[in-house]
C-alpha cells in the first residue's frame, strides 16, 4: 500500500513538473537590447473583421509601461497604407530590417490574431481570444521574443434556481453575445503576454527595472 501511495505520488508530481512552463531564452534579446518598438498591422485568422482594429486599441500602453518607446499605432498603420501596405499579410512578409528602417525602429512587433469569437448558447456565452506576438530585431530581421496567449471569458451565471434564474442566465448571456468582453480580454491577454517573469518582456529602458530584472528575464 506504501508502496503505491508513493508510486502515485512520484507520478503526480512529474505530471505536476510537466506542466511547468519552461523559461524563454533571453540572450539574443538582452544581445539587441531594443529601446523602441514598431507595432506593424495584425494579422486576423479570426471572423470578425473588426478585431485588428479594437486589438490595435489596447497594445501601446502595455508596451510603453514596460519601458519601451511605441510608434503611435494608427500613424504607423496610415503611413503604411500611404505606401500600398494595407494588406497586413503582406507587411508581415516584408523584410523587417526594412519595414524598421523605415521608422528607425529597434524592433517590430508582429501580432496575429487566431481566434476572436463569442460562442453562443441559450443560458451561457464564452469569449475567446488567441494571440501571437513575436518580435524581430530591426537590424538583422532575427526573432529576438515569442509568445502565444489565450483569454476566455464566461459572465457569471444566475445562482437561483427555476425559472427566474434560467430566464436571469439567458439575458446574460445573450448580453455578452450583443456586446462581447473583447476589449478587457486583449488587456488582459496583453498583460500576461508581456509581464509575467521568464515569460514576458524584460523593462525596457524608459522603465526603472532596466538591467535590474535579469534575474527574472
Amino acid at each position: 500500500m506504501v508502496v503505491r501511495l508513493i508510486s502515485l505520488l512520484s507520478i503526480l508530481f512529474l505530471a505536476t513538473a510537466c506542466l511547468q512552463t519552461v523559461p524563454k531564452d533571453y540572450a539574443s534579446f538582452r544581445n539587441a537590447d531594443p529601446k523602441s518598438l514598431l507595432i506593424v498591422p495584425a494579422v486576423n485568422r479570426s471572423l470578425e473583421v473588426t478585431a485588428p482594429d479594437y486589438f490595435l486599441a489596447t497594445i501601446s500602453r502595455p508596451l510603453a509601461e514596460r519601458g519601451y518607446y511605441v510608434f503611435p499605432v494608427y500613424l504607423v498603420k496610415r503611413v503604411m497604407e500611404e505606401d500600398g501596405m494595407s494588406d497586413a499579410d503582406m507587411v508581415h512578409a516584408e523584410d523587417p530590417v526594412q519595414l524598421a528602417s523605415l521608422f528607425s525602429a529597434d524592433a517590430i512587433l508582429y501580432v496575429t490574431i487566431q481566434k476572436w469569437e463569442s460562442q453562443y448558447a441559450v443560458f451561457a456565452t464564452n469569449t475567446q481570444i488567441e494571440i501571437d506576438y513575436v518580435i524581430k530585431d530591426g537590424s538583422t530581421g532575427v526573432e529576438l521574443w515569442s509568445h502565444n496567449q489565450k483569454m476566455n471569458y464566461s459572465p457569471s451565471q444566475n445562482s437561483g434556481g427555476g425559472i427566474a434564474g434560467l430566464i436571469a442566465n439567458a439575458i446574460t448571456a445573450a448580453t455578452e453575445k450583443a456586446a462581447p468582453n473583447y476589449i478587457p480580454l486583449a488587456r488582459q491577454a496583453n498583460a500576461a503576454a508581456f509581464n509575467p517573469p521568464h515569460q514576458g518582456l524584460p523593462s525596457g529602458p524608459y522603465a526603472k527595472a532596466y538591467q535590474q530584472d535579469m534575474a527574472d528575464y
